[in-house]
């Protein structure tokens, strides 16, 4: 149940209701714990409170339970004993807007983006990059930039970094920059990429940030789920990358909202050790610069792990709301890890919250919230509240009825292949060979002939069309012109 200002998370032993404020929501938070302690279903149960909030959810769907959100929920043993032990928790079973995305398109919306957008900071992590292959990467893009090439998908890219081993002199001052070794070695990690099934990531119509944005009908916020199932095993640079472009998106383009009663969004990160792994250390700065930064622009950022120590220090100190399940320390470096998790709470002197890390059930948690000035609340036991949707996931044909009842169905699911660097740059190769091999017995006169035609045709050609007319034109002059010319030549010598 959302209140006014706040939303209830769960009771403490004395069966009192546990509460966030949710003007505090945007400070971020985290959700830890150990494999089967409960984290997806707190998940869950966050993610429903800011719906009905009015603030919308963007969540990965790790295991592909979390969809169970869009279903209403029947609980049943244990989870009713919980509701029932909570005679002040007004649960109604009830279904929530959710909106179903899926880089692959296979189980929800194919979520895209495009080269231009992530920047070669965000696709050098995702390349894995050495220093001098993404010194090689900026170089190609500020090529484009110049150029007025755009950079849309893959093959974009490709075409781009092929046409620059032939002619470095367009790369002016970065030309040591862009050495052929570095060429060779990028093409290489993109013939990787796409191995990977990352190609279905790139192009158009892009992800826009007003879909996600945007409430439903009934004033809930939507939730958003990316069904990160396969890719989180497959492809873990590519979701951890994607998370990372979103995150720079949004704080880029959102306005600055200053102390607002809520939230616009709160983003839930799982895996979340996956966005700092082996992550560069200009880009983890720059990670932690937004992650400080985006809460006045109204987003909050809930990392869920295992650990807390799978994040930096620098962004564990930004966390407002902590909810730490259970843990387990059979090593020293696993007990030694959780006397850290006990000291990043402010300590209650009703109970050692080393000795309760150890003890908590299914479901239970340590849970540190932030007072209403801001400062951190003395850390409780909570048994989290269940969900009022489904524990559990949707059957296949209840996510197709998701994706075809989406008030988005049909925006995204066909791709766009609008002219980018890879027409433009095959037309200028066209264009080039064209002017280095002319026709035998060309005259002024045929050229002028043939650029008539082809202007001609070119005027009679839409937008989209115009570089095929334009080497059909100078095909179909050059002919046009050798037969014209060479009867009238031939008259002539009659």
């Amino acid at each position: 149940m959302a209140l006014t200002n706040s939303f209830i998370l769960g009771a403490d032993p004395a069966g009192q209701p546990v509460s966030q404020s949710l003007r505090l929501a945007n400070r971020h938070g985290l959700i830890a714990g150990a494999t089967g302690t409960g984290k997806t279903v707190t998940l869950q149960r966050l993610a429903e409170l800011f719906s009905d909030a009015g603030v919308a959810v963007f969540a990965a769907d790790i295991k592909g339970d979390l969809c169970g959100l869009g279903a209403e929920g029947n609980p049943q043993g244990k989870v009713a004993e919980r509701i029932a032990s909570m005679p002040w928790l007004e649960h109604r079973p009830s279904a929530y807007p959710v909106t179903l995305w899926d880089v692959a398109g296979e189980s929800g919306h194919p979520l895209r983006t495009t080269l231009s957008e992530m920047g070669p900071l965000l696709l050098g992590n995702l390349l894995e990059l050495t220093d001098s292959q993404q010194a090689a990467l900026y170089a190609a893009f500020q090529v484009a930039d110049r150029e007025g090439l755009l950079l849309l998908d893959l093959k974009d890219l490709k075409a781009l970094l092929n046409h620059l081993k032939d002619h470095p002199e367009l790369l002016g001052e970065d030309r040591a920059l862009f050495a052929g070794a570095s060429a060779q070695a990028l093409l290489r990690r993109l013939a990787t990429l796409e191995q990977q099934g990352a190609e279905a990531l790139f192009g158009e119509p892009a992800l826009q940030l007003e879909d996600i944005l945007r409430p439903d009908s009934d004033g809930r916020g939507r939730i958003h789920l990316l069904d990160a199932s396969k890719l989180v095993h497959e492809a873990p640079k590519v979701y951890a990358t994607f998370l990372l472009w979103l995150l720079a998106e949004l704080f880029e383009q959102l306005p600055e909202r200053g102390d607002a009663d809520k939230p616009v969004l709160a983003l839930f990160f799982d895996e979340a050790h996956l966005l700092f792994s082996g992550t560069p250390k200009a880009l983890q700065e720059r990670l932690e610069q937004v992650v400080r930064l985006i809460r006045s622009k109204g987003v909050g950022v809930y990392f869920v792990t295992q650990s807390p120590s799978d994040l930096p220090d620098d962004v564990l100190a930004q966390l407002g709301l902590r909810i730490q399940h259970g843990l387990r320390a059979f090593t020293a470096k696993e007990q030694k890890s959780l006397r850290a998790v006990a000291d990043g709470f402010r300590p209650n002197p009703a109970f050692s919250t080393l000795t309760v890390l150890t003890e908590l059930g299914i479901g239970e948690a340590l849970v540190g919230t932030l007072e209403e000035k801001g400062t951190p609340a003395m850390v409780q036991r909570v048994a989290i509240a269940p969900p009022q949707s489904r524990i559990g996931p949707l059957s296949e044909g209840e996510r197709e009825a998701l994706v075809r009842q989406s008030p988005l169905a049909g925006r995204y699911d066909k791709p766009i292949d609008r002219e980018s660097a890879y027409e433009m740059l095959q037309a200028r190769a066209v264009e080039s060979q064209v002017e280095e091999k002319p026709a035998k017995g060309k005259t002024k006169e045929d050229t002028d002939l043939g650029g008539m035609a082809g202007e001609l045709l070119g005027s009679l050609a839409s937008q989209a069309m115009k570089t095929a007319v334009r080497q059909a034109a100078n095909q179909i002059g050059r002919q046009l012109v050798r037969g014209l010319m060479g009867s009238l030549m031939g008259g002539k010598r009659r």
